[in-house]
This record gives structure tokens, sequence and C-alpha cells, in this order.
């Protein structure tokens, strides 16, 4: 079979042009481009209800977003965070002059290992920053049962976890604050954005009132806030994009099926599994272990070779990079199974215009990879 078409790890979802272009006259008709205009509130409402959550804050990015939670519920000192993410996790806690203490991920969802978190807990530990690793959900009861118990608060970076629910629903709802990212990779994206999902509506007033530099009205400022609003022509792209959320996740869950059917089998290859209720199948991410005949960088390069650019998410650990790696959490011989999944994993290409063609090219190369040119 030849090589497709060159083909990414992810790309983002566009609805038919002629389906925005009438957001986009009304955006010009109104003369409202910014600063809590009408389809901003309407985006807002919108994830609401389709998220079952009461207060959601809308915002330029998600890393703003990061920085702007833990400014909110007032964060200082140190914070218990995964090194198996990308960097705007550790980073919203340097902006914040915040500490990063790394522990350990479990070796099976990738998540933060709850069952190592006391051990890094000081006097000077005052929250909890765990992600939603490629979508699927942390053990959410045995962080909040260790933050229950030791008076932390709960941030859940939630960058890959738009639509993903547990029994009792929507993941976000879980710990005092969840962070989602909307930029143009991710499951639901406004090109950029993110937002904040707040427990109450004083939080979320909090929250919106540091997004627009502090201000409360004209003339009252009352927080050195930040510029993180988001305009109205990506809250209008994010109306768009929801109506078609439905289908996409519904192509992304064939498209996991598919893989997983063309994988089995293969001898040091494994796929890992959300626990979620309901997934959303944000990445696909394989790991390359012993038994298989080539290393993880060379099945990467041989995929990117045949027009396959898949990613190592996430390669190397954030506890590498220089700003981190001097502090004690970041000891390598500390991260044992972080360090193993970080020189193991691809992500394949997973996104809804992916062909089952495409697929079963990817996966015929990954079962032979001797036999590709």
């Amino acid at each position: 079979m030849p090589s497709p078409a060159t083909t990414y790890v992810t790309e983002p979802y566009l609805p038919p042009l002629e389906e925005f272009i009438p957001y986009l006259q009304e955006i010009w008709d109104r003369k409202i481009l910014t600063n809590n205009g009408p389809y901003h509130q309407e985006l807002e409402a919108r994830l609401q209800e389709h998220l079952g959550v009461a207060h959601i804050s809308l915002f330029a990015n998600g890393t703003i977003a990061l920085v702007t939670a833990l400014q909110a519920l007032r964060i200082t000192g140190e914070v218990i965070t995964t090194p198996y993410s990308f960097v705007a996790t550790a980073h919203s806690l340097m902006w914040n002059g915040i500490k990063p203490v790394f522990v350990d991920i479990d070796p099976t969802t990738l998540n933060l290992d709850p069952s190592k978190i006391e051990a890094a807990i000081t006097p000077q530990t005052t929250a909890i920053l765990p992600v939603h690793c490629y979508g699927h959900p942390c053990d959410v009861e045995a962080i909040q049962r260790i933050a229950d118990n030791y008076g932390l608060k709960v941030i859940y970076d939630a960058a890959h976890a738009f639509g993903v629910c547990d029994e009792g629903g929507s993941i976000v709802r879980h710990g005092d604050m969840s962070v989602l990212s909307f930029h143009a990779t991710k499951v639901f994206n406004t090109f950029e954005g993110g937002a904040i999902v707040s427990p109450d509506a004083r939080t979320k007033k909090r929250i919106d009132h540091l997004k627009n530099f502090g201000f409360v009205d004209e003339v009252t400022v009352v927080a050195p806030g930040i510029n993180g609003k988001m305009s109205e022509v990506n809250a209008a792209f994010g109306l768009l994009q929801l109506k078609h959320i439905p289908q996409a996740l519904q192509r992304r869950a064939e498209i996991d099926a598919l893989y997983r059917h063309h994988l089995q089998g293969i001898e040091g290859i494994s796929a890992t599994r959300s626990l979620a209720h309901q997934h959303n199948h944000a990445y696909f991410p394989i790991l390359v272990g012993e038994g298989y005949p080539l290393s993880r960088d060379e099945l990467y390069e041989l995929l990117k070779r045949h027009g396959i650019y898949g990613r190592r998410y996430f390669h190397p650990p954030i506890s590498s990079f220089p700003m981190y790696k001097a502090l004690p959490s970041a000891e390598p011989h500390t991260l044992p199974s972080t360090y193993r999944a970080s020189a193991s994993v691809i992500c394949l290409p997973m996104y809804p215009a992916l062909e089952d063609e495409t697929v079963k090219f990817i996966a015929d190369i990954v079962r032979q990879p001797e036999a590709a040119p």
C-alpha cells in the first residue's frame, strides 16, 4: 500500500467554512469583538450545560487559565504535581512563584500516583496539581482523600479531558477547580482558548476579575489581574464546534477501535486504556517495550519516513528541563515510571478526518517494521 499524504498526530477539526460566516457577520454587525461579548456569554452558558457544571470562565488559552486558577485560590509554597505532562503544567507554578514538587506516575494509568503523594507533603505544601493525562481520569477519590486529610487544595489540569465522564458525571467537576484547554489540537477547540471550572459563583466572580486586569467596573481594580479574555471570534468558533462534538467524538471512538483491532497481538506494543465511563479518545498512545524489534525512537523515525508524524508525548519529562532538574524531586531515580513511559511512548495520529485506510497503514508499519522500506 502506498504511503498516505503526510499525517500528523492531530489535526484541528474544522467545520464547513460556510457555517462560520454567519457568526463572523454577526460580530461585524455588532462591532463587539471582545470583553465578555454576546458570543462569549453564550459559549459559557452552552459549555456549562454540555459539561454539566454550574460555573465556567472562558480564557484566551489554557496556560493563562492555569496561572489564574492558582492565583484565585491564593496558592503559595509548594505544589505536588506530575513530571509527565506538557510543560505548561509546571510553568504555571513557576509563573506564580510556587515550587513544583514532582511525584512519580502510576505505570498503568500514567497519571499522578496517589500512593506516592503523601511522602512528598511538607509543611510548605498547599495544593496538588494532577493531570488527566491523555484524557484518562486520575484517581480523583484517592487524591481528594489525601487533600482533605492534609488541608490541601486540588486543581486539575484537565487540558485533555473535555467530555470525559466518570459514573457521577463530568470529570471536570472534581477538585477545587479544573482547567481546560481549547487549543487547536484539542478535542474541542476555539483556535486558542481555555476555561476554568469553578465550584461556586463567588469564585467565578473572582476569576472573572483576575482575567480582566482585576477590573470590577470602569474605575475599580481589586486585584493585579492579567489579560486573559477570550475574543468573540474564538467564542463564535467554539459555539460552532460544539454543534459537531457528538459526531467528532463518535469518529474518534471508531478510530480508537480500529487501532486496537489492527495492533492487537504485537509483541512489545501496548496501548493504554482509559477507565472513564465516557471517553473522548483525545490521543492514541502506544508504549514500545521489550520484545519489539525496534526501539521507540527507531519506530518513531520509521513512521516519519512514511509521512506519519506521531509525537513522543511526553518526552522528555518536565523534570529534566533546565529550570526544573535541580529540584530534589526531579531526580530521575525517584521517578522511574515517568522515565520509563517517557522513553516508550508514541502518540499515533488521532483526529476525526483520519481515514480507515491510513489507520491500517500505520498499524501495518508497527506490525511489520522489517517490511517497511
